[in-house]
């Protein structure tokens, strides 16, 4: 079943980038904060990486074609995996911004504009965060998720500079400027090799959740009462498509016609299963009876 465009969505992070890009290097601006200029380092990542989920997730939504039969979908992996990168990147950078002010603190100014232009940025990232993640859960799509992590990640380093900034103000420690920028981007690595780690599994054919296996498994468990048995139930996900292949053990005295009839359906209740999502069912009919039936279980014959 096809699933509907996201890309409207990667336009919104890429607009949410444009916005909070401006609004915190108008703060850095205002305050001298390095915190603040890290912040507005990584919002600028998050532009790239927006972009880059932009040009995967098109190649992503094309149809298969002579030389990719099985679709493009596993392009979101790539996207996911190069913002996991930019993520672990952008982390780095707010470090090595922070260590020199650790050495040669410098006094932060006009604290009070700085810090309300800075919110308004922080919430504008919150707000498409949370569209972005729950959009990509509901159509399977990492890069969506991955981009509104990423985002989210922005919205707790904002939230980690507010921080150090309000130490700074009521302790004079100029210091804390620098050190809680350090702390928030140890926090968005681990956050990056989360996303890259997914991404590599998904490159590698990962099975799909075992609660959506478990859907799986009832509606073929209704079919056992027929006298038919299944083996070799085999999924991967592929972005937003799944495919899920299974062997169908019907009665030996059944013609052909009997067992692509039930073979039809079985595959439309899989998919009825997944009604927002790409789904592609496999099945192979075989005699229930006969002892080589059994012999192709798993993805080689034995």
């Amino acid at each position: 079943m096809a699933a509907p465009s996201l890309k409207k969505y990667v336009y919104l992070s890429i607009v949410a980038a444009l916005l909070t890009i401006s609004l915190k290097l108008a703060a850095y601006f205002l305050t001298n904060s390095v915190g603040l200029l890290s912040d507005a380092l990584e919002s600028c990542v998050n532009l790239v990486a927006a972009v880059v989920a932009l040009i995967m997730l098109n190649l992503a939504e094309k149809p298969p074609d002579e030389k990719h039969e099985f679709g493009h979908n596993k392009a979101e992996y790539f996207s996911s995996a190069i913002e996991g990168g930019l993520i672990v990147l952008a982390a780095f950078s707010i470090i090595w911004s922070a260590v020199p002010r650790i050495i040669h603190p410098r006094p932060l100014e006009n604290l009070g504009i700085g810090l309300l232009v800075a919110v308004c940025a922080s919430m504008i990232n919150l707000i498409v965060s949370l569209i972005l993640v729950k959009t990509g859960e509901k159509n399977n799509s990492i890069t969506l998720e991955a981009d509104g992590k990423h985002l989210m990640t922005d919205v707790l380093t904002s939230g980690g500079v507010l921080l150090g900034i309000a130490l700074v103000k009521f302790t004079g420690w100029l210091i804390l400027d620098a050190v809680v920028a350090i702390g928030v981007a140890l926090n968005i690595i681990w956050t990056g090799y989360q996303l890259m780690r997914r991404s590599a599994l998904g490159l590698l054919d990962t099975d799909i959740s075992e609660n959506d296996t478990d859907k799986i498994n009832q509606v073929l468990d209704k079919y056992k009462q027929q006298n038919i048995r299944f083996h070799s139930l085999m999924t991967r996900q592929a972005g937003q498509r799944k495919f899920i292949s299974v062997q169908l053990l019907m009665p030996g005295t059944w013609n052909i016609h009997q067992g692509h009839k039930l073979a039809e359906k079985i595959e439309k209740d899989i998919c009825m299963l997944f009604l927002n999502t790409q789904t592609t069912v496999f099945t192979h009919i075989e005699p229930v009876g006969d002892p080589e039936s059994m012999l192709d279980i798993g993805i080689d014959r034995k």
